[in-house]
């Protein structure tokens, strides 16, 4: 059974649940795994393997009893870094916030836990969360399973390649402007934003966050299957009265007519062939799937959105921001701030927000139409690592690829990116938008695409 670690969340919980396997043969499986592979690609940071097995033997204990282990019972699950885990420091990538020791767990560690997750080990992340790549002055580089010279993707890029090299069946991870669907995109998995409000957030270590990451920023899922990203949306948007924005949604919607618009170049992003390819391909999928797809070239505002974003992001509490990093010393972080000074300072927050309802307001009117957008991830296949320090001018390319990212968070919109295939060894995938709280048909959508091309497995990380 040492290949557990290769399965679905759904096929392992199915194992435990049945008593074929323990959940102290998957944990044991899980941290074989981790210690194989991680010291090739640090996606783990930090993981405590006798708690690990403590956590599996709860799950056995319960099993043994007859009672319900949860949908996730005895399934390996990372958390980034970002987030309380109690006993654990939440160092966001920052030397700075080593010594924060969790007392007790955010939101989401305490819904994947009631679910049955075996918290595997805590994922790594650029410093303050800021990048596309994935590199600290604290926790070291993170490399992508599958070509060391190309970005893991970020923020969650630790959690991107911990599930695509087999470290845990579900990733955790955190987006505020692609920061889970873009280290899905370059690992070559799956990864949910969800809707603003959908997967309760706080974490008690810190003070609450300015207004702009309150709004915009989410928790959400990494995986190898779209079921698993269902299953472990499911697990991880349970109520916590901790956080005054969740919302009670349920999980399904109404009917929709199966339309999809599919969107080659939106907003002028002009993708490089290879996306244009992958989108095309994904709404032929669709059609054969059964979906009305219908190729557009208009969507509502994406680059003013993604613009707006970044204010809202950086702009708020910039020369807080600034000083906090320079403090750190980070490059990449420096970079970020530095680049975008002035896209972002100085900062109204009023006319941003007044703003905001509007655009909001047009994409709602758009998915009234249509049950999901297909759309780029990134206007290039994954980055060189690094590629954002480089030069100024490839500070701006980076950006300007990012435009299908940034925007959607803006308007509390879910995103889900969905892996396709590879260009030599290189990921590729598409995105699926949907309206607020219609993550159903992102994940409708998603399935189809999914069943239409190779499914996405673990692999051994490249040299």
């Amino acid at each position: 059974m040492e290949d557990l670690w290769r399965l679905s969340a759904a096929d392992l919980a199915g194992l435990i649940k049945s008593r074929k396997v323990s959940a102290k043969e998957a944990a044991t499986a899980a941290l074989a795994r981790l210690d194989a592979v991680n010291p090739k690609i640090n996606a783990v940071i930090d993981h405590r393997s006798a708690d690990v097995l403590a956590q599996a033997a709860e799950i056995d204990a319960a099993i043994a009893r007859g009672e319900d282990a949860g949908p996730l019972g005895g399934v390996p699950v990372t958390i980034k870094v970002n987030v309380d885990q109690e006993g654990f420091a939440t160092t966001n990538g920052l030397k700075m916030q080593r010594d924060v020791i969790a007392r007790r767990n955010n939101p989401v560690v305490d819904n994947l836990r009631k679910a049955g997750a075996v918290l595997l080990g805590r994922t790594n992340c650029p410093a303050f969360s800021y990048r596309w790549f994935t590199t600290n002055l604290l926790h070291g580089d993170t490399k992508n399973p599958r070509d060391p010279g190309i970005t893991p993707g970020g923020s969650s890029g630790g959690a991107g390649a911990a599930v695509a090299a087999g470290i845990g069946h579900i990733a955790h991870g955190t987006d505020i402007a692609g920061s889970i669907r873009y280290p899905a995109y370059a690992c070559g998995v799956h990864g949910l934003r969800p809707t603003i409000g959908r997967i309760p957030a706080f974490n008690p270590a810190f003070p609450d966050r300015p207004i702009g990451p309150q709004i915009s920023a989410v928790s959400g899922p990494l995986a190898r299957t779209i079921g698993d990203i269902r299953l472990s949306l499911a697990a991880m948007s349970a109520r916590d009265v901790r956080d005054p924005w969740w919302v009670p949604a349920p999980l399904e919607g109404p009917p929709m007519p199966k339309r999809v618009a599919l969107c080659l170049n939106p907003d002028g992003l002009d993708p490089v062939p290879e996306v244009k390819a992958a989108v095309a391909d994904a709404g032929k999928r669709l059609e054969q799937a059964g979906w009305t797809v219908e190729e557009i070239t208009t969507t509502p505002p994406l680059r003013e959105s993604a613009d707006l974003q970044t204010q809202l992001w950086l702009g708020d509490n910039y020369e807080a921001q600034l000083e906090m990093a320079e403090r750190e010393g980070d490059p990449g972080a420096l970079a970020c701030l530095r680049g975008n000074r002035a896209k972002v300072f100085p900062f109204d927050l009023s006319k941003v927000l007044t703003r905001r309802a509007t655009l909001t307001r047009q994409w709602l009117e758009f998915f009234e139409t249509y049950a999901v957008l297909l759309m780029p991830v990134s206007g290039e296949l994954p980055f060189p690592d690094q590629l954002d320090c480089k030069d100024d001018a490839s500070f701006a390319r980076v950006w300007h690829a990012q435009l299908p990212q940034i925007a959607i968070p803006f308007v509390g919109l879910p995103g889900l990116t969905v892996s396709t295939g590879l260009v030599g060894r290189i990921p590729v995938g598409v995105q699926l938008v949907s309206g607020r709280y219609r993550e159903d048909l992102c994940l409708a959508a998603g399935e189809a695409i999914e069943a239409g091309g190779t499914p996405s497995a673990a692999i051994d990380p490249a040299s």
